[in-house]
């Protein structure tokens, strides 16, 4: 028997799948139809156009509604049913995930076409909703689950199903993961108990659009990966179990395909004897909640406003790909800006993402305060205490290692984690500000052979590492300082053989002559003019420099690519690639696989930089 594959298989791929992002085109000549016709006026003959790309967004909105909440691990990680994240596998695969909105917009504009009379029905008619729902329960469920157990058979498994079922962790966005086959067939039955209602001179504008949206919300909601229904609701009400189905029911069927088929209502897997025994006390143990405990939190803050919208909770596509500005989110600033404020208010950490690397969870937790209150003096305390009670918050929860982020960790602000340390000396977590394998990664990027460096920042944590490791090596080092007592107390920590090799200058144009710039403080277009042609800026500072000179090349912030064997990551890191973390993420990582019992706080230890950069290459990690 020929076996059919999705690809091979009738109407098992999107003929639009040629045209990428480009698809959204298709609802073109519905949308030049209504800007044409003014269909946002009520008297306009094409008003009905206009209704449905309304709807086509409300559909669209629904779906993503429910995708934010199921990754607001902030509220609902105790809940969580498969726990694991999304990886960029799985995000690729279902990047399309919208095409059934498209097709069944067309649908819907051709039902239009067909029965003029859809283009007038009333408001709102309570028997055409109480015909739809009768229908729905006896007819369209019923159909469903047939339907169901025949695609997992034979061919119609292999060559559509299958695509469906290739999803690991679901998501509300899975649900639109289909074959056009599939879609077809699911649209029918949608229309069914609607069209019925109409045919029978009951139907109405509410019904249509209620119904729609009902459907959608119910679909995407089984395909969350958190279990929403209470375990006492279905103790207080047992009949209640087989009229909805949960998440956890939804999940079994992923996991156990061959049971648990119904579309929303359990009750036709147990006529059809096909119920999962276990679906229940699942359930009840996914609503109960259960904490897991990572093994290391990554303390981050939100850059900017804009930066802001890179998360999962708006939209997992655009969090998968490294941050840059696009026209969605310059018209979504305003919302951004609110939320803002709404997280300034709150102000409580909250857990933003997370993978698995070696068995054990690491976390990404998020304080909420945006780049620019850090360098506000009277906003100071109040940072320090939001770091401070998450630090405190993964001590009592058993959390190995908290590493901090940028400038949660600002010399300034709390002496890179020296604060809290000494503030509460019996802490059992371990804080790192990953400030040594950054060195590490900064200095084996400057290449062999270099006689001399310009470096800015030249006496913060990392610029003071750098000048020592680099005037041991015999390399000429111009510190960029305006403090000679500073530059002295560097300077006094070099052996005395090399102590001539760290020269202290005042001015930007002193380095127009050396090539190799390291930036640990901001340049302006204006100073980095004074750079020669040809010149490469390495860089440790946030927000990062400006790429002003077209005949100078700039580096990216220190970073390296965690071990292939992370499972679960689907976050990009701020304009980081795939796979790839800051070099202080990086060194946390380190300091929890080593299992370094000591904390990594305040001045780097330059002894210690080659023994950190060696224990991140032996654990699989590699420059970026």
């Amino acid at each position: 028997m020929r076996t059919y594959t999705a690809m091979e298989a009738p109407l098992a791929s999107w003929p639009w799948d040629n045209l990428g992002n480009y698809k959204y085109l298709l609802c073109a000549p519905l949308l030049a139809k209504a800007v044409g016709g003014s269909a946002w006026e009520r008297a306009s003959p094409d008003h009905w156009c206009f209704l449905l790309l309304l709807l086509f967004g409300a559909r669209a909105v629904t779906y993503q509604g429910w995708c934010s909440f199921s990754n607001m691990l902030f509220l609902n990680r105790r809940r969580l049913i498969v726990r694991d994240g999304v990886d960029f596998e799985q995000i690729d695969r279902e990047w399309h995930w919208d095409n059934f909105l498209i097709l069944q917009l067309w649908l819907a504009a051709m039902a239009v076409y067909a029965f003029p009379s859809l283009r007038h029905l009333p408001l709102w008619d309570a028997r055409g909703v109480a015909v739809a729902l009768l229908l729905h329960v006896g007819v369209a469920e019923p159909l469903f689950y047939l339907l169901h157990r025949a695609l997992h058979r034979g061919r119609l498994f292999s060559g559509h199903h299958s695509l469906h079922h290739s999803s690991r962790i679901l998501q509300p966005t899975t649900a639109g993961f289909a074959t056009p086959l599939e879609i077809l067939a699911i649209s029918a039955l949608m229309a069914l108990p609607v069209a019925a209602a109409c045919a029978a001179g009951l139907g109405s504008a509410c019904l249509l659009v209620g119904y729609m949206l009902a459907f959608d919300s119910l679909r995407a909601m089984a395909h969350c990966n958190v279990e929403v229904f209470p375990g006492w609701l279905f103790e207080a009400l047992p009949p209640a179990r087989y009229l909805i189905g949960t998440p956890t029911f939804h999940t079994i069927h992923h996991t156990t395909k061959d049971s648990n088929f119904s579309l929303f209502m359990p009750l036709f897997d147990l006529l059809g004897g096909t119920l999962n025994d276990k679906s229940w006390e699942l359930h009840k143990k996914n609503s109960a909640g259960t904490d897991e405990i990572p093994g290391f939190v990554f303390l981050v803050h939100i850059v900017d406003v804009m930066a802001s919208m890179h998360s999962n909770l708006r939209s997992r596509s655009h969090a998968s790909l490294p941050y840059r500005a696009t026209a969605v989110t310059l018209l979504a600033w305003p919302l951004a800006f609110v939320i803002m404020l709404m997280m300034w208010a709150w102000s409580k950490t909250f857990a933003f993402t997370f993978y698995r690397l070696r068995g054990r969870l690491f976390q990404t937790w998020v304080v909420p305060r945006h780049g620019f209150q850090y360098f506000l003096p009277f906003a100071k305390d109040g940072i320090n205490r939001q770091i401070e009670m998450a630090i405190l918050r993964a001590n009592k929860m058993g959390v190995k290692v908290v590493s901090l982020a940028a400038l949660n960790k600002n010399e300034a602000l709390n002496g890179g984690g020296t604060l809290f340390v000494k503030k509460h000396p019996g802490l059992r977590v371990r804080l790192v500000h990953g400030n040594t394998l950054t060195a590490a990664v900064i200095l084996r990027e400057i290449p062999e052979g270099t006689a001399e460096v310009f470096l800015t920042g030249a006496t913060s944590k990392l610029g003071r590492a750098i000048a020592l490791y680099l005037c041991r090596k015999r390399v000429r080092v111009m510190m960029l300082t305006a403090s000679e007592e500073r530059f002295r107390k560097v300077q006094e920590e070099a052996p005395p053989e090399a102590q001539e090799y760290l020269v202290r200058v005042t001015k930007y144009e002193s380095a127009q002559h050396c090539k190799t710039w390291i930036a640990g403080k901001w340049l302006s277009p204006r100073e980095q003019r004074w750079a020669p042609a040809g010149t490469h800026f390495h860089q440790f500072v946030v927000p990062h420099i400006m790429r002003f000179r077209r005949d100078c090349t700039y580096g990216k912030l220190a970073a390296m690519s965690l071990p292939a064997d992370v499972r679960g990551l689907g976050v990009c890191e701020y304009t980081l690639g795939r796979g790839v973390v800051h070099a202080c993420h990086a060194g946390g990582v380190v300091h929890f696989l080593e299992g370094y019992e000591h904390h990594e706080v305040g001045a780097i230890d330059v002894d210690r930089i080659d023994v950190v950069w060696e224990a991140a290459l032996r654990h699989g990690l590699r420059p970026a």
